[in-house]
């Protein structure tokens, strides 16, 4: 087998990057080791970025996002019993568009098929070989069973944390920074109208809570919990009462229904550097990995596969090797500002075991300022939305 870009992963990453090359008319194999099923049913990440909309509009794959996508022009805060609210319009001339991760994989892979460009399922004993050559190979068992090896140009690894292509980067060739978190997130999934319009992150005495939704029918709500804790002990009941004590407002009222799905989230912070080892480039959560809380993983996986479709354009078309050597100092740049604005808003949000009184004050006061001044709730606001890509040219 041969291609120009062998791709590992078919989450947003792998299928959006396959679809930007198909684009430039740069050929691309796909490689998943989950069936299809698997990874158009996984529920993760719902909110996308200002750029990123603009982005899947751009490469034509953004139809359903805009009939189907909720857009949202702010969030609220809600301390002290009260909600503050941050008005994305006002303070960026920007919004957000709430559109479920799996439903842009289910887009993306529809296109990917009416293309027919290659898309390989189920995919076993995957491994990158030959990365520092200029001919890099990738064998792999097919969901036949059969053995193949693939050899390309390029390898390009979107197989998320746990896949295999960051373990081909000899240790000494990379750094990794890891922050875990003293706590996790408790999310479910209920049928259930949301009951506010926007996103609410809510700091409460007992821990976080997030009220967020993926339809007008379907609501998607999040607890803190201590990061041991088992879902066997989170009755249904128990987690609506949890929902309805956190989130307690004035004028509030939770809207409950069937919980459709329910799990516990290890929060933590990763970047591995650099982002490029040869003729391998890492793009999305291979690379890195942010707490949920500013809404960040799925967007900067895009940013990146934007950036390297660009990159990979210039080395395989045009010869020119600029933008694949300045790939990884790019996509960092970006990172670390996603890394540190999902820090700021988990710290300044949850509570932390053995926080202090002081700490505790500490936050308040943190909150109170940064929805009462206009420069604070802008930095939060632009962040939110999304920084806008840098120029390549």
């Amino acid at each position: 087998m041969r291609t120009q870009v062998a791709i590992i992963g078919a989450g947003p990453a792998g299928l959006l990057l396959a679809h930007l090359l198909w684009q430039r008319g740069i050929d691309s194999i796909v490689i998943e080791a989950r069936s299809r099923a698997h990874v158009e049913q996984r529920v993760r990440a719902g909110v996308l970025e200002d750029p990123t909309v603009n982005l899947l509009r751009e490469c034509g794959v953004g139809a359903r996002m805009d009939r189907e996508g909720l857009v949202h022009h702010g969030i609220s805060l809600r301390f002290d019993g009260m909600d503050h609210r941050i008005d994305f319009g006002a303070l960026t001339g920007r919004s957000i568009t709430v559109y479920g991760q799996q439903e842009i994989v289910k887009d993306l892979i529809a296109t990917r098929l009416d293309i027919a460009g290659p898309l390989l399922f189920e995919a076993d004993d995957v491994a990158v070989h030959d990365v520092q050559t200029d001919t890099p190979r990738v064998t792999f068992t097919d969901s036949d069973g059969t053995g193949h090896e693939l050899r390309c140009d390029v390898i390009a690894g979107c197989d998320g944390f746990h896949g295999i292509t960051r373990e081909a980067i000899p240790d000494a060739a990379k750094q990794t920074y890891e922050h875990t978190y003293p706590f996790a997130w408790l999310g479910v999934l209920a049928q259930a109208n949301p009951s506010h319009h926007e996103l609410i992150y809510a700091y409460h005495e007992r821990g976080f809570a997030l009220h967020s939704m993926r339809s007008p029918t379907v609501t998607r709500l999040y607890l803190q919990v201590d990061p041991a804790e088992r879902i066997d002990n989170w009755t249904d009941e128990r987690i609506w009462d949890e929902l309805a004590l956190r989130l307690a407002a004035q004028g509030f009222s939770l809207a409950q229904g069937q919980i459709l799905e329910k799990g516990i989230t290890a929060m933590r912070s990763f970047v591995v550097e650099p982002m490029r080892y040869g003729r391998l480039f890492l793009a999305g959560d291979a690379a890195h990995i942010v707490p949920p809380t500013g809404a960040k993983g799925m967007n900067l996986a895009i940013a990146d596969v934007r950036l390297l479709a660009e990159a990979l354009t210039a080395l395989l078309v045009d010869k020119r090797t600029t933008l694949a050597d300045s790939y990884s100092d790019l996509c960092l740049s970006r990172v670390w500002r996603a890394e540190h604005f999902s820090w700021w808003m988990t710290s300044m949000l949850h509570r932390f075991p053995h926080a202090d009184p002081f700490q505790q004050r500490l936050q308040l006061s943190q909150l109170r300022y940064t929805t009462t001044s206009v420069a604070a709730a802008t930095s939060l606001a632009e962040n939110y939305v999304g920084l806008p890509y840098p120029t390549t040219d």
